[in-house]
C-alpha cells in the first residue's frame, strides 16, 4: 500500500534562486519558433529557469534522479507529469534576480484501473524585486512498479484532425526538438531521447513528447491572441514522436492538444482587453 510509505513523508519548503538569465529564454524561442522575450518572460516559459542538475551517478536507470526534497519515497517509483495550474499576478522580468519557493501542496493516493497512484502536488511562489509574481501547483503521479495499460503496438494518428476551433496550430514532434527540450529543462527521463528504451523497458510505441512542450503549444498558441494570466492544465495521455496533433483554442479559454483523442487539455484566463 501505498499510503504505508508516504504517511510520515513531509518534505520542507525550499527557497532557491535564479538571475533569470536571458540566455536560456532565447534557445526556448529558437525550439518554439517564435521570437525572443525582450523583458517579461512569456506565460509558462519559467520552466527553462531554476534548473537542478544533479551528479550523473544520482541518476537512476530511467535517468530520472534517485532522490530528491520532493521526490515520495515509493518503491519502484514511476512518475509522469500529470497537471497544474498557474496564476500571473506580473510577469517574471529577464535579467532580474527571482526566487523560488517549493512547498508540499498535498499528497493523496487513488486506486484505478492500473492499480494505486500517488498525486503529489508542489506549490511554488516567485518573487522578483519583493513582490509576488506568480504562483503554481504542479501535479505527479507516482506509481511504484509499472503499469499494465502500456500497448507498444497501439494504433497511432497518420494525419492531422479537423477542428472548427477559431485558433489552430498544426505540430508533429521530432526527436531533435525533443532532445533541444530536454536539454533545457534539465530533464533527463529516457523515455524522450533514447526510443530502444521506450519499446524495451516502458513498452511505449515510441518517444514521448513532454508533457510541459504540450502545455507551452497551448500557451503559445493563447498568447498570439490574448495576453495570459492564468493557465489551468491536464495531461491525460501521451503524445508519440512523429504523430501529428493538433493545438485547438477558443476565445473563451478552452484549448487542447488532440489527434483522433484529446492528449491535453488548458483553460486559460485572460487580461482584459484595452
Amino acid at each position: 500500500m501505498l499510503e504505508e510509505f508516504l504517511r510520515d513523508w513531509n518534505p520542507r519548503p525550499v527557497v532557491e534562486h535564479d538571475a533569470m538569465a536571458p540566455e536560456q529564454t532565447r534557445a526556448l524561442a529558437h525550439v518554439l519558433e517564435v521570437p525572443a522575450p525582450v523583458d517579461e518572460l512569456p506565460p509558462l516559459w519559467h520552466w527553462v529557469h531554476f534548473l537542478t542538475w544533479p551528479p550523473h551517478s544520482d541518476l537512476g536507470p530511467d535517468g530520472h534522479p534517485l532522490d530528491g526534497d520532493f521526490l515520495p519515497p515509493v518503491p519502484d517509483r514511476r512518475r509522469m507529469f500529470a497537471g497544474g495550474r498557474v496564476s500571473i499576478a506580473e510577469p517574471l522580468r529577464l535579467g532580474t534576480p527571482a526566487e523560488r519557493t517549493t512547498e508540499l501542496g498535498g499528497v493523496e493516493v487513488k486506486r484505478g484501473r492500473s492499480g494505486e497512484m500517488a498525486f503529489v502536488t508542489e506549490r511554488r511562489e516567485f518573487h522578483q524585486d519583493g513582490r509576488l509574481r506568480l504562483t503554481e501547483e504542479v501535479d505527479y503521479v507516482y506509481r511504484s512498479g509499472e503499469s499494465e495499460t502500456k500497448n507498444p503496438n497501439r494504433l497511432r494518428p497518420t494525419d492531422f484532425p479537423d477542428s472548427t476551433a477559431p485558433w489552430q496550430q498544426r505540430f508533429t514532434g521530432e526527436p531533435t526538438r525533443l532532445f533541444r527540450f530536454s536539454a533545457l529543462t534539465a530533464n533527463t527521463h529516457r523515455i524522450h531521447y533514447d526510443e530502444p528504451y521506450c519499446r524495451e523497458v516502458e513498452a511505449y510505441p515510441g518517444l514521448v513528447v513532454h508533457g510541459p512542450l504540450l502545455v507551452l503549444l497551448m500557451a503559445e498558441l493563447a498568447r498570439e491572441h490574448r495576453a495570459v494570466t492564468g493557465v489551468s492544465f491536464r495531461l491525460r495521455r501521451p503524445v508519440f514522436s512523429g504523430d501529428p496533433v493538433l493545438v485547438c483554442g477558443d476565445e473563451d479559454g478552452s484549448f487542447s492538444v488532440r489527434s483522433d483523442q484529446v492528449h491535453a487539455e488548458a483553460s486559460m484566463t485572460f487580461d482584459a482587453p484595452r
